[in-house]
């Protein structure tokens, strides 16, 4: 679209470039009237301008900030929040300074650090892959298991992802990990990647066997957010294995009731969920879910919530998610 110079538009400014002179938009009112090339623009006050744009920027999301505020206030939990506009860089985050822990969620960096080896041919999705009786740990969650409950058959890199990811499958997990040199493996390509504010130390079997592991592997809001980030713009990996796994995303069976649970039936959404057990003292460690949700618009927002430590029921801990992630829907989207 090509603007005029000196035409009113209903616009609000949201990124501002003072070395290229230009300003991305979205329709929202912001000024009755902005010429949009500002090459002729003394530099200092294309400055001011943007920190004007950015003051009122700030109050825009005012809104949601207190919307999210009003959902976790009173709950004896901690809840991170990262929400973000893709196209837009529009963000808003809560309680950005604490370490979460990740459980399942780290399957998803672990999906990417995979196919990133298939992507370096190292490995290749049609691969097969033995799994024998002594790989399938009992007592935890494992579709694998439940389908060849004496092992000895062999499934390709793809089924093991797709049992790893979408289903959230612990030995699927694990039998991966081994092939990618185990969870330094995936820490390693993470800051590699630069999503740097992430640690990466123990398998699922090592949590299943030392509860007190399970804050090990864990990561900041801002890590996960690149990290879908980085998914969604298809940087990291080839284009056939990143269409590969946001299918397998769409395809998450785990926690309906979380970042989908209030969304419009058939809205598409792309996530990744992590939980644990509540521990003898009534405290669950984590309830996760982060995803990449499309909005009415076609715009999508990476929605990251983490809620730690929580002595809340398991479905209140889900409905937090739920709510907020409602509350970002409504907001970006209609």
């Amino acid at each position: 679209m090509k603007f005029r110079k000196n035409v009113a538009y209903p616009i609000q400014v949201l990124r501002f470039s003072v070395k290229r002179g230009f300003c991305c938009i979205k329709n929202i009112p912001l000024f009755s009237s902005i010429p949009l090339k500002f090459k002729n623009m003394n530099k200092s006050y294309l400055i001011v301008l943007c920190l004007v744009i950015q003051l009122q920027l700030s109050g825009q999301t005012d809104s949601l900030t207190a919307t999210i505020s009003g959902i976790i206030t009173g709950k004896s939990a901690v809840v991170g929040v990262q929400i973000t506009e893709i196209e837009t860089g529009t963000s808003v985050t809560l309680n950005p300074e604490y370490k979460y822990p990740l459980m399942s969620v780290f399957k998803l960096h672990l999906g990417v650090t995979v196919l990133h080896a298939i992507d370096e041919g190292k490995l290749s999705l049609e691969q097969g892959v033995l799994i024998k009786k002594s790989d399938l740990m009992e007592n935890t969650w494992s579709p694998i298991r439940v389908k060849y409950p004496e092992g000895n058959v062999t499934l390709t890199i793809k089924e093991l992802l797709q049992y790893t990811i979408a289903d959230s499958d612990n030995n699927g997990c694990d039998i991966l990990l081994s092939l990618i040199g185990g969870p330094a493996g995936v820490e390693n390509y993470m800051h590699e990647i630069g999503v740097n504010a992430v640690q990466i130390r123990v398998s699922e079997n090592d949590m299943h066997q030392h509860p007190d592991t399970l804050y090990a592997n864990w990561t900041k809001l801002d890590a996960a957010a690149s990290l879908l980030q980085l998914v969604y713009s298809g940087k990291i990996l080839k284009a056939t294995t990143n269409k590969f796994l946001m299918e397998t995303l769409y395809a998450t069976t785990t926690g309906p009731l979380r970042l989908k649970g209030q969304l419009p039936e058939g809205t598409a959404v792309a996530h990744k969920t992590g939980t644990a057990g509540e521990d003898n003292n009534g405290v669950t460690a984590a309830v996760n879910d982060i995803g990449i949700v499309t909005l009415p618009n076609g715009n999508h927002l990476i929605i990251c919530v983490f809620v730690r430590n929580t002595k809340e029921a398991f479905e209140t801990n889900e409905k937090i998610i739920a709510d907020i992630s409602y509350a970002a829907w409504v907001y970006f989207g209609i």
